[in-house]
């Protein structure tokens, strides 16, 4: 859970004021309104994943439970594509001599970035134009919005080099998207699902021209990043948890969530607001 640490707070000093983070495997950027961006740069090559940047983006995405002053992320690639997942040279290629101790390290590994994604605090916007392939498409499964574009080409490409479509959490969060049918079609035949197939079946919540796709998911997230960040922060949570709840537990877990919100700075702003018939400028606390 995020949680907004005022700057006398004696543990301020473990959250630090902009999250200043030099990347080295993708690009990052974060600016002043708390809207940060991941680009994966490898364009001549999609964007594939290496042992390296996956390593990087899963520890990246768990620093961001710390980071009180990113609300948002965006998450997209360089030159019209996405992610054509693991890189075949740098990765496939070495795999098949690993043992199989060393498989399962690196199995965990790529489950563990889907993990941080999923728990890391701030909404995690995906701007995915054109290729969008195997562990690229489970990158983009993780966010919590996802725009793409009639170019784009979401595939979970794993049967079709001979493995399992179960990676990374496919079984269990493609169905809960888009549907136990069209999930299992997509997971055994590995086939690419197209843009306007993802906008009818609710992967995609929107579809944008690709010129125009990041500056959506961006202005997207800036409207996330002038809301409610602790209401946002609980929100994604309660998503996440109420996954393995009954409906009575799931109803008793929001009213404690709930009554944990109105004892917030930013509940008691957007009644004064509304009383004095003004828009709520929300500070997260």
């Amino acid at each position: 859970m995020k949680h907004y640490i005022s700057s006398n707070n004696p543990m301020r000093p473990q959250f630090g004021a902009r999250f200043s983070y030099q990347a080295q495997h993708f690009a990052w950027e974060c600016g002043d309104d708390g809207v940060a961006t991941v680009m994966l740069n490898r364009p001549d090559r999609k964007n594939p994943l290496t042992f390296d940047s996956y390593g990087e983006l899963r520890d990246l995405f768990n620093g961001l439970r710390y980071a009180t002053d990113v609300k948002v992320v965006v998450v997209t690639g360089e030159g019209g594509n996405f992610c054509s997942g693991g890189d075949v040279h740098d990765i496939i290629g070495p795999l098949t001599r690993m043992t199989m101790p060393e498989l399962l390290e690196f199995t965990r590994m790529t489950g563990d970035l889907v993990k941080a994604m999923r728990h890391c605090p701030q909404p995690i916007i995906g701007a995915i134009d054109g290729v969008c392939a195997g562990a690229g498409a489970m990158m983009a499964l993780a966010c919590d919005l996802r725009y793409g574009s009639e170019l784009t080409k979401t595939a979970f490409l794993f049967t079709r080099v001979g493995l399992a479509g179960a990676d990374m959490g496919a079984c269990a969060l493609l169905p809960r998207v888009i549907g136990q049918g069209r999930a299992s079609e997509l997971l055994f035949t590995g086939r690419a699902m197209s843009g306007h197939e993802g906008l009818a079946w609710g992967f995609f919540n929107a579809l944008h021209e690709s010129g125009e796709l990041l500056a959506k998911a961006q202005a997207m997230a800036r409207q996330l990043a002038a809301g409610p960040m602790f209401g946002h922060a609980m929100t994604k949570n309660m998503l996440n948890q109420e996954w393995a709840m009954t409906i009575d537990q799931a109803i008793e877990a929001e009213a404690q969530a709930q009554a944990i919100c109105m004892q917030t700075q930013d509940f008691r702003r957007a009644y004064e607001a509304f009383v004095a018939k003004q828009k709520p400028v929300f500070g997260g606390d």
